[in-house]
């Protein structure tokens, strides 16, 4: 049993759009499979990355080409990670990555990037999306190196009034949609596992800094509050994220069930095209109107749907458990 299990970013989900706040559903539906095949968003909460170990941490859009049948996935033990950062490099970001290879065991170098990224993120029409400026160059600049996995470090500019808001009231992670965007720009060029963790930059704003002293937020978005760094969940999840291979390895045929949010696009096309059964979860509200495809599965919770997969793993029916028991139809 191999599932799909994804949480987009930017749209508002009530469970997993703040930092990291799918994971114990995540965990929930991975013990049930034997491989979770799922994205960054769902596990990554700052210095905080609690992915179970059949979990596969797939950037988006390679997850996208996946489910598409263009690419399969290669498993492996450990990636050779770069990490990618604005000059100057900062202490806590060299902290971090020390931090990582003496707990993970990671193999991690540091590029000074000679162009900056720079990335702004907004919310238009109750999404997260935003603006990147630097990104190919930066492709152009780590190509000459000899890498598996990208991680990305650097700045994102967002309105103050929209970051206070969402520390104090929670809502649409304003940083998650310009994370994804710049994260599928460059995968797509480098044809490798990428990653993006944001950058405070201390001193620019007193009373912003001051929050993760002066503040209880709302449980989802904790992890960002406890951390001092937001890099460590990207390193630990590009450590064995799967490398993309047009020949063989992991490929969509293996794939028993879709699992996602109130919400539907690519992902959601390509399992269909595939025939592979799709779980709408209606707890897991959004901030997209959409039309639920005529054979979706829809249920109340992850509970349920960790129900369903459990009786398909059983190799029973879902009605078979439940009462009445409808007449054996004649047709």
């Amino acid at each position: 049993m191999n599932i799909v299990f994804i949480i987009p970013t930017g749209i508002g989900c009530e469970i997993g759009g703040h930092a990291g706040d799918a994971t114990p559903a995540a965990k929930l539906i991975a013990s049930l499979c034997n491989k979770l095949y799922s994205h960054p968003n769902v596990f990554n909460a700052s210095d905080i990355n609690e992915m179970p170990e059949n979990a596969l941490y797939i950037e988006g859009s390679i997850l996208d080409r996946f489910l598409l049948g263009q690419i399969f996935l290669e498993e492996v033990n450990h990636n050779r990670i770069l990490l990618a950062v604005n000059k100057p490099v900062r202490n806590e970001t060299i902290n971090a990555v020390n931090a990582a290879r003496s707990t993970i065991g990671a193999d991690i170098r540091i590029i000074e990037l000679e162009i900056s990224l720079q990335m702004e993120g907004k919310i238009i029409n109750n999404r997260a999306t935003g603006e990147v400026r630097g990104w190919e160059p930066l492709v152009n600049q780590v190509d000459e190196y000899d890498f598996d996995a990208l991680a990305i470090a650097s700045p994102i500019e967002v309105d103050r009034e929209i970051r206070f808001n969402y520390f104090k009231n929670g809502g649409v992670n304003p940083w998650g949609g310009i994370e994804a965007i710049t994260s599928r720009l460059i995968a797509d060029k480098l044809d490798k596992p990428t990653a993006h963790s944001p950058v405070h930059i201390y001193g620019q704003d007193i009373e912003y800094d001051n929050l993760h002293e002066n503040l209880v937020s709302d449980p989802r978005i904790a992890a960002e509050m406890v951390s001092i760094c937001y890099l460590h969940c990207v390193l630990k999840g590009l450590h064995r994220a799967p490398r993309i291979n047009y020949k063989k390895g992991l490929s969509i045929d293996e794939i028993d069930f879709l699992i996602s949010p109130m919400c539907f696009g690519e992902p959601h096309l390509a399992c269909l095209d595939a025939k592979i059964p799709i779980i709408f979860i209606k707890e897991n509200k959004t901030a997209i109107n959409f039309t639920l495809p005529d054979n979706a599965i829809v249920v109340e919770n992850y509970w349920e749907a960790a129900g369903i997969i459990a009786c398909a793993k059983a190799g029973i029916t879902k009605e078979s458990v439940r009462r009445p028991l409808v007449p054996t139809g004649i047709i």
